[in-house]
């Protein structure tokens, strides 16, 4: 016979399909780098819970980010510009997309774990305020030194959406930004600071080149030299320098110098690209993000959250309940309510509470 007959004489076609599942994607772990992280050997979440039969622990992550709200949140979140009028300018959201592509391309490429890398960059900024880090400026009166997005990212996934993530992927959102130490216990969440740095600094760039703020030429020739122009050729490059930087470790590392040895595994970039990174660095922090156009009206934005927080704490039980963790103190339910919010969703509440409509007086100053 050649088709499919009933019982005994129909043929042995092989299987379409391989089931793969969660021992079988632990097992394959084993052909990363000594240096990647494996899930079978997770610290674990704060509270133990069956393993998942299809699922290692940083795909299920990974999948509860995805389908929680302070995810979905950074669709109207600000990542440079206030209010742009335009499609094409980066979202928080597209920012975390970005991140998450050039997170996964490192981790790959160095033979890290992917998916761990993936579950950080794509957790990594849920904790944002409204109207970027300008809302860190705006809290920094509230909080006892300082607010700062990436203890509420941890805050948001452990108490106020209770996600259960494994311990590894809430180091990674803890440590993302360079400036928190101490620096985070994985690779693959090291993958994730240089993505995230690559990331802004590129789009931005290019998003500063959209709003007239630059010309393509204005930025330092040494930038240009070595990454090329902003857009894809600047990201390819860089994700270039940190593999081969990685590869090639500098044999004078600080941390281990006069020990003899290799220096320990760590994710780098090049020395001569990163301090051409340093320098388009501090040329945005001088030309875009200080800009007049960039900062949007940033005192307006300081204003807006401030006015936020004190009519909160002045009126606590305005505060949705679906939204508050009733153990707090209320100035930390308020932080919490606040910080939580889309740019667009603290302007209508304030437009809403007050008679001056600052929506108004943010509109961009784009062309």
């Amino acid at each position: 016979m050649t088709g499919g007959g009933t019982g005994s004489d129909r043929p042995a076609y092989p299987p379409a399909f391989s089931r793969i599942d969660r021992q079988a994607r632990e097992d394959a772990e084993a052909q990363l780098a000594p240096a990647a992280a494996r899930s079978a050997q997770s610290r674990g979440r704060a509270r133990p819970e069956p393993e998942d039969e299809l699922r290692t622990c940083w795909e299920l992550d990974r999948d509860r980010i995805l389908h929680a709200k302070a995810f979905r949140r950074l669709k109207h979140k600000t990542q440079v510009f206030l209010h742009p009028d335009g499609d094409h300018f980066v979202t928080r959201l597209t920012h975390t997309l970005q991140v998450t592509q050039v997170a996964r391309s490192l981790a790959r490429a160095l033979g890290l774990h992917e998916t761990l890398a993936e579950s950080i960059a794509l957790a990594h900024d849920v904790g944002h305020s409204p109207f970027g880090h300008i809302g860190e400026d705006a809290l920094e009166p509230y909080v006892e030194g300082g607010w700062h997005h990436a203890a509420q990212g941890v805050r948001i996934v452990e108490v106020l959406e209770d996600l259960n993530l494994t311990w590894e992927v809430r180091d990674g959102v803890r440590a993302h930004s360079w400036k928190i130490d101490p620096p985070p216990a994985t690779r693959e969440a090291e993958c994730v600071r240089f993505a995230d740095r690559i990331g802004y600094l590129s789009h931005d760039a290019l998003d500063a080149v959209r709003a007239g703020v630059l010309r393509a030429g204005d930025l330092p020739a040494r930038t240009l030299a070595t990454f090329g122009p902003p857009g894809g050729a600047m990201v390819g490059a860089m994700i270039e320098a940190v593999v081969d930087g990685s590869f090639h470790p500098a044999l004078d590392d600080a941390r281990h110098a006069g020990r003899g040895g290799p220096p320990a595994p760590a994710v780098r970039m090049a020395p001569d690209a990163l301090e051409a990174m340093h320098e388009l660095r501090a040329f945005m922090f001088e030309r875009v993000y200080g800009s007049e156009v960039a900062a949007g009206q940033k005192h307006v934005a300081i204003d807006v959250i401030r006015r936020l927080v004190d009519h909160h704490l002045a009126h606590p039980g305005l505060i949705p309940a679906s939204y508050r963790d009733t153990e707090a103190d209320v100035l930390t339910q308020v932080v919490d309510y606040v910080t939580g919010m889309t740019d667009r969703f603290a302007l209508a509440t304030h437009d809403r509470l007050f008679d001056d409509t600052a929506t108004v007086r943010m509109r961009p100053l784009l062309a």
